[in-house]
């Protein structure tokens, strides 16, 4: 069940919402309106030793990427 990000074309909240079927009515819980922006979700996952911060380059990951040094352990 993917957790889509809004934008309320009509008041400005910004609102998240689980969508079960393509063909639901999604509407804003301030206003009701179903005129909205649908927005990019950003998501994050902790480092391996448990810690939110970065590393030096700005990736959580060693080497920058996903395969990079091995960080997902597909090299």
């Amino acid at each position: 069940m993917p957790i889509y990000e809004y934008l309320c074309d009509d008041c400005g909240a910004h609102y998240e919402q689980i969508v079960l079927s393509k063909s639901a009515k999604i509407a804003c819980p301030k206003c009701a309106s179903q005129r909205h922006t649908l927005q990019l979700s950003v998501f994050s996952a902790p480092a391996k030793n448990g810690s939110s911060e970065s590393s030096a380059n700005g990736s959580t990951m060693p080497g920058g990427s996903c395969c990079g040094m091995g960080g997902c352990g597909c090299n």
